[in-house]
């Protein structure tokens, strides 16, 4: 039988929200172990932005930073691994790794992120995070007045032509396909100068992720170097799920005002529970979540 390394609380994601809550944690004297699995979505993005004291930072400068910060708290470790199985246990949970090494804890924090679900199309993935970008307050200021494309269709094409509105006035939907627009719909996006055009695309050219033309399939091609993408995705971990944790219609973990899911004695934060991508969120949220696991934890005993 291996021997089972025991703690008070298991973080599952070591990005912004994990280390957050780790730190909340640490200083509360809580043995916390941090398991990360090294990819994290926005991996590929060179800037990060609206965060105050690191505006305009790499991510994993801060990430690098954060963990160095985290881990001079002499009770949380960090563990490099994927976990695979997690269950309910006398006593708290137990989650077993990837390489078989199994760990065990009072509570459990979730900040394992999501995974976006990216088109199939030649060029895309190359470009996200770098010019194929999809959040304005993380990077609108940085291409503001620009001629900008947008990646979407229907309501939520609609929708996020009107936000990015407020960033450029050059602006062109891309529907990839059909439009699914309503009449009306149409009718104000053209009052505002906003075309459309619904050629399906065949690739995304570009140079080393900077966008250069979009190329439909009839092999005429649009140039551009900056375009908007809301992607669908998938929660980076099932073990969430596994343990019975409710999910908003979205497909986020679904959390009260103190971070806390519908079992009792699982939290979440960061991206997997909020539609609010970015790092100070992130942050926000993971504070959040170690204090109220703290305050679990203290509420069990006393």
């Amino acid at each position: 039988m291996k021997d089972v390394s025991f703690f008070d609380v298991i973080i599952i994601g070591g990005s912004y929200a994990g280390l957050s809550a780790g730190m909340a944690l640490g200083r509360a004297l809580k043995k916390v172990l941090i398991i990360d699995s090294g990819y994290p979505c926005n991996i590929q993005t060179p800037h990060s932005h609206n965060f105050l004291t690191q505006d305009g930072k790499a991510p994993k400068e801060i990430a690098t930073l954060g963990k160095d910060e985290v881990l001079k708290y002499e009770t949380v470790q960090f563990h490099e691994g994927e976990a695979v199985m997690a269950s309910k246990v006398s006593g708290g949970f137990e989650v077993c790794m990837l390489s078989g090494i199994i760990f065990k804890a009072k509570k459990l924090i979730f900040a394992s992120g999501i995974r976006d679900i990216q088109p199939q199309l030649n060029g895309f993935s190359a470009c996200w995070g770098k010019s194929i970008i999809h959040c304005p307050f993380c990077h609108g200021y940085e291409v503001k007045n620009r001629p900008t494309g947008i990646l979407g269709n229907g309501d939520a094409g609609f929708e996020f032509a009107k936000m990015i509105s407020n960033w450029t006035q050059d602006l062109i939907l891309f529907t990839n396909g059909p439009s699914t627009l309503t009449p009306i719909q149409m009718q104000k996006l053209q009052s505002y100068n906003i075309s459309i055009i619904e050629k399906p695309i065949a690739y995304f050219e570009h140079k080393e992720g900077y966008l250069e033309h979009i190329v439909f399939s009839d092999l005429t091609d649009y140039p551009l170097k900056v375009l908007y993408a809301k992607l669908p995705f998938v929660q980076k971990s099932v073990l969430p799920l596994a343990l019975g944790c409710d999910f908003t219609a979205q497909g986020l973990i679904k959390v009260n005002e103190f971070q806390k899911t519908s079992v009792y004695g699982i939290s979440a934060c960061g991206d997997s529970a909020n539609p609010l991508r970015s790092v100070s969120n992130a942050v926000a949220s993971g504070t959040v979540a170690g204090a109220m696991i703290n305050k679990e934890l203290t509420d069990d005993t006393f």
